[in-house]
C-alpha cells in the first residue's frame, strides 16, 4: 500500500474539528487507500475500532445500505454498542440516496467526526451546500505526483534515475495501482478500465448522456489539444466538419461534466495588466497523462505533456492557476496562493537565442517570482535575473 503522506497529514491536522471533511478527486486516484491509512492511524492513537464506522458503498457488503433509512438503522445499532466520539468514514457517499440529509443529521445526533469521499465535484454543490453551508472543508486527491512515483521506485531493489522514471511517468501516468505493474498490456488494460469507469459511470450515467460517441470525440479533441486555447464553438465546428453533428450547447454540457468528474481541469486566461479573469479561450489539462497517451495510443508531444504535468503539480500544491495574457504575449502559468503569486514559463528546451521564454517574463512590471522550467538540464542557470530550473528538480522538490 502506497503511503500518501501529504494527504494523511492533512487529515490528521483536521481531526476532531467541527467540519465535515470532503475528500474528492478522479476515480482511482487513491481516496479509499488514504481513508484506510487514516483508519489505521486512528487505531494506532488508541481509538477503538467500534468507534470507527467505515462504509465503502462500492463494496457488495454495503449495497443494501444505499437506502438512508437502512444505513441510519445500521449506524444506530453499531453506535449503541459504544460510547464517546464516533468517527464516520463514508467512501463514495454519492451512492446513498439523499445522503446530504443523512450527513447533516449525523452531525446533530452524534458526537461525530465525519469524513466523506466522492468522485464528482457535484458532491459540493446543491443540497450539500445548503445543509452544510460553511461547515465542510475539501481535500482534493490527485494521482501520484512525480515525487511520490519516484519515492515508490526508490524502495525497490534496483532504483532508477529520475530521467528514466520520468519517461515512464509521462507515458503511463501516476494512478496508484500502476507502479507495481510491469506488464505493459496489463497497464493498458487498467487504464482502459479507469477511463471507461469515468466515462460511463461518472459522466454518462450521472449526466444522462446517450451519445457516448460524441462525448468520447470531445474527450479525444481535448486530449489532442492539451495546453492549447480552445472554445466551445471551435470544438463543435471541428467535430461537425468531421461528420459528427453536434452543437455548442452539447459541447458545453460535456465539458462541464468532464470537469466535474476531475478528468479535466480548466485554466482560464488572466489579463496581467488589467488583473482580471478572461472568459474566452481557456486551456484544458488532463488529470493524468497516462489517460491521454492510452486513449490516443501515442505519447505525442513531450513539451505539451510536460506543461500538463507542471499544471497538475501546481494544482496539487494548492495554487489557483491561470494562463497569463500580457498584451499580445502569453505567460504559460500565473499562479496564486494567498498573497503569493508566481509566473512560470515551461519549455522542453530553450531556443538557441534564449529570448522567447524570458522575454515575456521580463515584460511583467512587478516583483513577484518568475521562473522558467525546462526539461534540458544544460539550460539551467539565470538569464536576465530569471532562474531557469530543471523541471525534474522542481517536481521532486518538497513544496513549502
Amino acid at each position: 500500500m502506497l503511503n500518501r503522506e501529504t494527504y494523511l497529514q492533512w487529515l490528521i491536522a483536521v481531526k476532531d474539528n467541527e467540519f465535515v471533511k470532503v475528500i474528492t478527486g478522479v476515480r482511482r486516484s487513491g481516496k479509499s487507500v488514504i481513508l484506510q491509512l487514516y483508519r489505521t492511524y486512528l487505531q494506532q492513537q488508541g481509538i477503538s475500532s467500534s468507534n470507527i464506522l467505515f462504509y465503502n458503498f462500492e463494496h457488495p457488503d454495503n449495497f443494501s445500505l444505499t437506502d438512508p433509512v437502512a444505513l441510519y438503522a445500521d449506524i444506530q445499532q453499531k453506535a449503541a454498542a459504544t460510547s464517546g466520539k464516533i468517527y464516520f468514514i463514508f467512501d463514495e457517499i454519492q451512492e446513498v440516496h439523499d445522503w446530504q440529509k443523512l450527513i447533516n443529521g449525523l452531525r446533530v445526533a452524534f458526537d461525530a467526526d465525519i469524513y466523506i469521499t466522492g468522485s464528482n465535484a457535484n458532491l459540493l454543490s446543491g443540497e450539500l451546500a445548503t445543509y452544510l453551508a460553511g461547515r465542510y472543508i475539501e481535500l482534493q486527491v490527485y494521482p501520484l505526483s512525480f515525487k511520490e512515483f519516484c519515492d515508490y521506485h526508490q524502495q525497490l531493489a534496483s532504483p532508477q534515475l529520475p530521467e528514466v522514471l520520468f519517461h515512464s511517468y509521462l507515458k503511463w501516468g501516476g494512478f496508484p495501482v500502476l507502479p507495481a505493474i510491469e506488464n505493459e498490456q496489463v497497464k493498458k488494460d487498467i487504464l482502459d478500465g479507469i477511463y471507461s469507469g469515468i466515462v460511463l459511470k461518472d459522466i454518462a450515467a450521472r449526466g444522462n448522456i446517450r451519445e457516448i460517441n460524441q462525448l468520447e470525440r470531445v474527450i479525444a479533441y481535448l486530449l489532442d489539444t492539451l495546453g492549447s486555447p480552445v472554445t466551445v464553438k471551435k470544438i463543435a465546428d471541428t467535430l461537425t466538419s468531421n461528420g459528427l453533428k453536434t452543437n455548442s450547447t452539447s459541447i458545453d454540457k460535456y465539458i462541464q461534466l468532464l470537469k466535474a468528474s476531475f478528468i479535466f481541469y480548466e485554466a482560464q486566461r488572466y489579463d496581467i495588466r488589467g488583473k482580471v479573469r478572461l472568459k474566452t479561450q481557456a486551456k484544458y489539462y488532463v488529470v493524468d497523462t497516462g489517460i491521454r497517451n492510452n486513449v490516443l495510443a501515442q505519447v505525442g508531444n513531450v513539451g505539451s505533456q510536460l506543461e500538463n504535468i507542471i499544471f497538475i503539480e501546481l494544482k496539487r500544491r494548492g495554487y489557483d492557476v491561470f494562463v497569463g495574457k500580457l498584451d499580445s504575449e502569453e505567460i504559460d502559468f500565473v499562479c496564486f496562493k494567498g498573497s503569493e503569486k508566481i509566473y512560470i514559463q515551461v519549455a522542453y528546451q530553450l531556443p538557441q537565442d534564449n529570448d522567447l521564454e524570458q522575454r515575456n517574463l521580463l515584460h511583467i512590471n512587478d516583483n513577484y517570482q518568475k521562473i522558467i522550467l525546462t526539461l534540458n538540464r544544460m539550460d539551467v542557470g539565470v538569464i536576465d535575473g530569471i532562474p531557469v530550473v530543471y523541471a525534474l528538480d522542481w517536481l521532486l522538490a518538497q513544496p513549502e
